[in-house]
């Protein structure tokens, strides 16, 4: 995965806070369906974390939660680390963390769920790989793997998305709108039922896989 940032909008910062204008449209409506899936005191690693402020929305909506975010770039974490102040222990420091490096997983705990937003289509299909690999070593029985993003969905896709992708892969060949298809299996091979599918606005999904094995 890039350690530069990738992010695709213009952003603003406070000190080392990063202000997202996507994480600001959409930490509602995404904190509005996971919060009904994760259990009570769920443990959360956010992989791809970016500016933070889905971490400290969820943090402040479901205080019971303890939320592990990661990034593989240095400005992202230094800015979930300040938005950190606003939380305390319930959110920890940001941790280092690659899903394209092998066994990233392994001097990590045992996790009730992963949250991963915005990060499979800009990062090469190694990331998605080594997301479904590390999940399935590091999920609990039951625990739950909730992806956000665009997918591409056979006859079903948006025009939208294909047209989203198209630019991906003009930006870097690596890239691009995952197969819905695809993305469920490197998670079933790792012990994960896809069991919701959830629309959300702008043509995204929220993908919930629930880990059987």
């Amino acid at each position: 995965m890039a350690k530069d940032p990738i992010h695709l909008e213009n952003r603003t910062e406070t000190g080392a806070r990063i202000y997202s204008p996507s994480a600001g449209r959409n930490q509602k409506p995404i904190a509005d369906i996971l919060l009904d899936v994760l259990p009570q005191n769920a443990s959360v690693l956010e992989i791809a974390a970016g500016t933070g402020e889905h971490a400290v929305h969820m943090c402040q909506r479901r205080p019971d939660l303890i939320w592990q975010p990661s990034d593989p770039d240095e400005r992202s974490r230094a800015s979930q680390n300040a938005w950190r102040d606003d939380i305390g222990e319930q959110m920890r420091p940001s941790l280092f963390i690659d899903t394209t490096l092998p066994k990233w997983w392994q001097d990590l705990p045992r996790f009730n769920a992963i949250f991963c937003a915005n990060m499979i289509h800009i990062a090469p299909w190694e990331a998605a790989l080594g997301l479904a690999k590390g999940a399935g070593q590091i999920i609990e029985k039951g625990g739950k793997v909730c992806l956000y993003g665009p997918f591409k969905e056979g006859d079903k896709t948006a025009p939208s998305n294909l047209d989203f992708d198209k630019s991906l892969k003009n930006r870097n060949s690596d890239w691009g709108v995952r197969e819905l298809d695809s993305v469920k299996h490197i998670f079933a091979d790792q012990g994960f039922n896809l069991t919701a599918r959830v629309v959300m606005p702008k043509e995204n999904r929220i993908l919930i896989f629930s880990h059987m094995s």
